[in-house]
């Protein structure tokens, strides 16, 4: 073989291993910064769901009203939140929702039980594990296909009161069309804007949802494209907030009676600041 022959494909095969050596990035190594962040910030928080368990560190599986499970009575949401419907394993986060009657100990009885996670507290009377005031927040997440489902990555002010709200993913009656809101109070009653981008079949594979929030706009972002920003200084929030991913069921209508359970899943969650 030629000289230069043989320098192009040892070259070649340096490359390939050295590619090959960066596929299993550890707990230690940084991902690539997002497009949308700015270069000064930092990642303040991360989880790559690589264990065998949910790193209760990082998150509790209920709101910060959990107390033997919970719901978010606000929406009229068919399911009852319980630790079981959460799990991790070959590198994701895996929230399960099951048609099967759970009685709250709210004294109700759902006929779904399903899975969250959220950097809020175990009760009402513990400290939030991680709250954060601006930043850019990003999760890959596989949405399930089945109807009546409400899966949704959001974050809601660690004093537990709404507004503010910024919802950065929802999904209702489509699940090829995502919606993304913020949440205000006026002195006219409670606002909300919504951003929506779509059609996409979202569950065809994980997409990566995000946002970046600063005390001068709030801009979501789909699979590093920006799809919907504000910039009125009275929709942007100034509190600290908690993260939150959960697969909700009945909004705005319950599953048909085909559905028996569905399944969202969350490769990772970041969270980069200043």
């Amino acid at each position: 073989m030629p000289a230069r022959r043989l320098r192009a494909a040892l070259a070649a095969l340096a490359t390939t291993l050295v590619l090959a050596a960066g596929c299993g990035a550890t707990e230690t190594e940084t991902p690539p910064r997002p497009k949308p962040v700015p270069q000064e910030w930092d990642l303040a928080f991360r989880d790559e769901f690589d264990g065998s368990e949910l790193d209760t560190e990082r998150w509790t599986t209920c709101y910060d009203w959990n107390e033997d499970g919970c719901t978010n009575s606000g929406n009229d949401e068919k399911q009852w939140y319980l630790p079981g419907q959460v799990s991790v394993g070959d590198g994701h986060l895996r929230l399960d929702a099951e048609r099967r009657s759970t009685r709250g100990s709210d004294g109700e009885t759902y006929p779904w039980r399903s899975g969250m996670i959220s950097t809020g507290r175990d009760d009402w009377y513990g400290e939030p594990r991680h709250v954060f005031t601006y930043g850019y927040f990003e999760a890959s997440v596989r949405i399930p296909s089945q109807e009546g489902m409400f899966p949704a990555f959001w974050m809601m002010p660690a004093s537990r009161f709404t507004p503010p709200e910024l919802d950065i993913m929802e999904f209702f009656e489509r699940t090829d069309q995502v919606m993304m809101y913020t949440h205000w109070r006026s002195p006219e009653g409670d606002q909300r804007e919504r951003g929506t981008f779509g059609p996409v079949p979202f569950p065809e594979r994980h997409h990566v949802f995000g946002m970046l929030w600063t005390p001068d706009e709030v801009s979501w972002y789909v699979d590093g494209v920006r799809r919907f920003r504000v910039t009125e200084p009275e929709r942007i929030p100034h509190v600290p907030m908690e993260v939150l991913i959960n697969l909700a069921v009945g909004v705005p209508r319950s599953p048909p009676p085909s559905v028996d359970s569905a399944v969202m899943t969350v490769d990772w969650v970041r969270v980069w600041q200043r």
